[in-house]
């Protein structure tokens, strides 16, 4: 039986998984019509999205199954719980991806392009993805806890995220061996970026200085996307350091429930970062909004069309003119006379 604390934590989780699968499905799109998916930084930004589809699409429902403690196999639970945490790891190494292909454009301009290909970005994504199903499947490997088998006595038990996955695993592996190293290595990286943009701007000729700020303004943006990122998952690591590191500290459950949230709302929010940053997205997005307003205005119209605004009069087989509702005159559509 749900309480209602958790019947309003599953309504809020509901609405968070809506947002990630229309949002970044709005991103794929548009990056796809624009054309853009032949640029590698964007091959990269449409696996970001893919990521964080996944997290609504799949990950919030699992985690809600999680939260209400069904009876279900123990494998079955570790397998539910591993996949939660796959689409973090693709998060984070797809960033890392990102903030190294900006990083070539800037210190390489003129090898870039035969640098960085676009089938090499897709191998780059590929190889993210392979990774963060590495990283987030190891306890089906043997890094579980054991001790819930034991204690249950049975195949059965009831899923609870913590019964299964090792604190040791979420706290040593996950948080300070895969997510704390590459987001140092990615600030470090933009703030290079960052110094050799601006470092550059004083010997700049006219095309150059576009090219700069260009560069510049993407750069932005992702910066925003890897900060709100760290601002969205770094709440609920460090809540889970905090009960590691000392037992005797009480994180009330109300914290818990708050950090998972957020790190969810992480992929509701990149679509909007897009829509405001980033060029050539957010034009695909004004393309697809006036197509949607124009296609209900067409419906509107063609509704409000009256019997009395027909034109025809089949009594004599020859075409007439008539007047509209409202009394101006219409053109016959044989000769174009009115």
């Amino acid at each position: 039986m749900v309480s209602g604390g958790g019947f309003f934590y599953i309504s809020l989780e509901v609405l968070i998984a809506v947002g990630c699968c229309l949002g970044n499905m709005l991103v794929i799109w548009a990056v796809w019509k624009s054309g853009a998916l032949n640029k590698p930084t964007f091959c990269l930004i449409v696996s970001l999205a893919v990521a964080d589809f996944l997290v609504g699409a799949v990950a919030i429902p699992l985690a809600v199954i999680v939260d209400i403690h069904i009876k279900i196999p123990f494998h079955a639970c570790l397998f539910i719980c591993c996949f939660l945490i796959v689409p973090l790891q693709a998060s984070v190494l797809t960033l890392l991806a990102i903030a190294v292909d900006r990083c070539l454009r800037v210190c390489i301009p003129f090898r870039y392009k035969s640098t960085v290909t676009k089938k090499r970005s897709w191998f780059l994504a590929a190889v993210c993805w392979i990774l963060a199903s590495l990283l987030g499947f190891l306890p089906m490997f043997g890094w579980y806890n054991h001790d819930t088998l034991t204690r249950y006595n049975s195949t059965s038990i009831d899923c609870q995220f913590i019964a299964v996955i090792p604190i040791t695993y979420l706290i040593h592996f996950i948080f300070e061996g895969c997510f704390l190293p590459p987001l140092a290595v990615m600030i470090a990286l933009y703030c290079y970026i960052f110094l050799k943009i601006r470092s550059g701007k004083a010997v700049m000729s006219a095309e150059t200085s576009t090219y700069k700020q260009k560069e510049h303004q993407l750069a932005t943006s992702l910066v925003l996307v890897l900060a709100l990122f760290i601002v969205c998952w770094l709440p609920l690591h460090m809540i889970q350091s905090i009960t590691y590191n000392n037992q005797s500290i009480h994180v009330p459950p109300i914290a818990l429930y708050f950090g998972i949230l957020l790190s969810h709302a992480n992929s509701m929010v990149n679509p909007v970062v897009y829509a405001f940053k980033i060029p050539k997205i957010k034009r695909e997005y004004w393309k697809i909004w006036r197509r949607v307003i124009g296609q209900q205005q067409q419906a509107d119209t063609n509704s409000s069309r009256t019997p009395a605004s027909n034109n025809t009069d089949s009594h004599d087989g020859r075409v007439h003119v008539k007047t509209s509702p409202q009394g101006e005159p219409m053109y016959n559509k044989y000769s174009g006379t009115p």
